[in-house]
């Protein structure tokens, strides 16, 4: 893991040098930024092989028609485009955006949203265009298209299902999406079959977020402040893992480590800190992460290590922690090894699992990719 993160300034590009130095320099510039045409959000890498630097980020405006858009960082110039056709509008601001995890490229290429329902979403681009319907309602045959798939709604009762805070896609076992509602449950769904495989009151208020930890488990957070796991073959029974100190502070973020199931973090409402736990050991933190100056919003394990972390919030930092040295106390708290200061409040954040040497963080209307 190099130190390019900590310097948070471009590097000039000297347009007199040979290409070979112009190469060079831009190697060395290792931010390049998006400026989207409003309030970025919800945000996620592709994982797919033949799609590097290909992310997906969507609006957060204050009306019913919001945007998604699907941007591409260009190598050759260092330019992050947006491919106009690949552009459609959403219902209301998603919550969360996933790209299907499907890096060997065998699956169709899916993007996920949620928001008022769990929406897939089906990419149709150039380089498939025998693959594409040749309806009247799939358009820009030539340049790719996106069409919605299907549309999820987890409530048999009604048309209308409480809002969808977060999912999750299982990357075991990518048929799996498992949403996180408002309404307290858990839906695992069947997206083959576009059923619900399964439907949990998960927690007794609101559920923020939801995390995959394997094929049949799952953790989520809540409003009521506790962490629970949850086992696909135990569905009556969960155990709660972690209840914020302070008695109905809400959880609202929730990260499982993709390396070391043992390890989860999870963010408190409004708090500065982080809190890393040890499945194995209820209750108490393994270690609580507080070098932020304001509310942290987004959590991010490496896809690629164990023992690194980077957490982002309001004071406008990303940084990079190294927990290897989780088990012993460490006088004064842990330090962060990078930081990176961007524009402003940073919401959201991103490892990418294909190239896990990018991150990418959303803030105002930004988008942007930093090599660490």
């Amino acid at each position: 893991m190099g130190t390019n993160m900590m310097n948070s300034n471009n590097i000039d590009q000297n347009h007199d040098g040979s290409e070979e130095q112009q190469l060079k320099q831009q190697q060395r510039s290792e931010i390049y930024t998006y400026e989207a045409p409003w309030h970025i959000y919800a945000m996620n890498w592709s994982v797919r092989r033949d799609k590097k630097y290909r992310l997906a980020i969507a609006s957060l405006l204050e009306q019913y028609p919001n945007r998604v858009e699907i941007v591409q960082l260009d190598d050759s110039n260092g330019e992050i485009r947006s491919d106009p056709n690949l552009s459609f509008e959403h219902p209301y601001p998603p919550t969360k955006t996933i790209f299907i995890p499907d890096k060997e490229c065998q699956k169709p290429d899916l993007l996920a949203t949620s928001g008022d329902f769990l929406r897939i979403w089906r990419i149709n681009s150039d380089d498939d265009t025998g693959d594409v319907n040749e309806d009247e309602n799939s358009t820009n045959h030539r340049g790719g298209s996106v069409e919605l798939k299907c549309l999820l709604n987890g409530n048999k009762n009604s048309e209308f299902c409480g809002p969808l805070t977060s999912f999750d896609w299982n990357e075991a076992e990518p048929k799996r999406i498992g949403t996180s509602s408002i309404d307290t449950t858990c839906t695992i769904w069947d997206i083959e079959r576009e059923t619900v495989d399964t439907q949990l009151i998960a927690h007794d208020k609101e559920v923020y977020d939801i995390a995959w930890g394997g094929v049949g488990v799952f953790a989520s957070v809540s409003a009521d402040g506790s962490v629970r796991v949850f086992d696909l073959r135990d569905k009556e029974h969960s155990t709660i893992i972690y209840e914020s100190s302070e008695p109905d502070t809400p959880l609202v973020r929730l990260g499982w480590n993709k390396q070391d199931p043992r390890y989860m973090a999870t963010i408190i409402m409004d708090s500065a800190k982080v809190v890393v736990l040890d499945i194995r050991f209820p209750t108490l933190p393994v270690v609580e992460l507080q070098r932020h100056q304001a509310s942290v919003n987004a959590i991010a394990w490496a896809p690629h290590s164990s023992c690194h972390i980077c957490t982002a919030g309001d004071d406008s930092q990303a940084l990079i922690w190294d927990l290897s040295s989780m088990g012993q106390p460490v006088e004064g708290g842990l330090d962060p090894i990078l930081a990176y200061t961007a524009g402003a409040e940073i919401e959201q954040l991103q490892w990418s699992s294909s190239q896990p040497d990018w991150v990418a963080i959303a803030f105002s209307t930004k988008l942007q990719i930093l090599r660490v």
